[in-house]
């Protein structure tokens, strides 16, 4: 087995807690259409997927929904509420300063909401000029490209890579991608039944494997 030259890693849900802080925003801003989802059903819809093919699936749903009213007030008002109330992940912050291996995030979202939430827990100057925006290569999990974006930039081959990823459609890109992948989990929301990667609770478990 090839050894591990870059650990790649997924930002929301993974390097940051802000899947909740997201999901109990867009909560509130469904319910003022009259479309009342809970906490944890929106967390499931959202959690992986490209925001627009959330949003589009929403309004075939609930025909009331503005799908540009939402994504608008969603960008307005998601970043300050990163600012403030944003918490990293257990044991990201350990495990990415003590890293020497070359690192990368590759995530769905777009520059400006990685980097604020980077900022926002301290993380963003290890990852400087190592930031991999779907938006910016037009590719998002589980399509194999973004994770390929990200291991180039690193100059590293994709057999060399660690994807560390919390959702089933991260999982899949890195597998599509060729790179190994672990699944991250804190939460008890992957099933090991069904996911086909190793999964951990803490970032700090990664180390055990890296060093396998």
């Amino acid at each position: 087995m090839a050894v591990i030259e870059a650990v790649l890693f997924d930002c929301d849900g993974t390097l940051v807690d802000s899947e909740k802080l997201a999901a109990s925003l867009l909560v509130e801003l469904l319910g003022g259409f009259g479309i009342a989802l809970g906490l944890s059903e929106v967390l499931r819809l959202v959690r992986g997927v490209k925001f627009e093919a959330f949003l589009a699936g929403l309004c075939g749903r609930y025909p009331q929904l503005d799908a540009e009213s939402v994504r608008h007030d969603y960008r307005e008002r998601s970043l300050p509420l990163f600012r403030q109330h944003l918490e990293p992940m257990p044991g990201a912050l350990e495990f990415v300063h003590s890293l020497a291996l070359k690192k990368a995030v590759a995530s769905n979202g777009p520059r400006a909401k990685i980097e604020t939430c980077l900022t926002s827990v301290g993380l963003l100057e290890s990852f400087e000029g190592h930031i991999v925006s779907a938006y910016e290569v037009g590719s998002w999990k589980p399509e194999p490209g973004l994770i390929l974006h990200a291991a180039e930039r690193l100059g590293v081959k994709p057999e060399r890579c660690l994807l560390i990823d919390d959702s089933l459609q991260g999982i899949e890109a890195g597998l599509a991608a060729g790179v190994r992948v672990l699944g991250f989990d804190p939460g008890g929301l992957l099933d090991p039944a069904s996911c086909p990667v190793p999964i951990i609770g803490h970032m700090m478990a990664a180390q055990a494997y890296l060093e396998a």
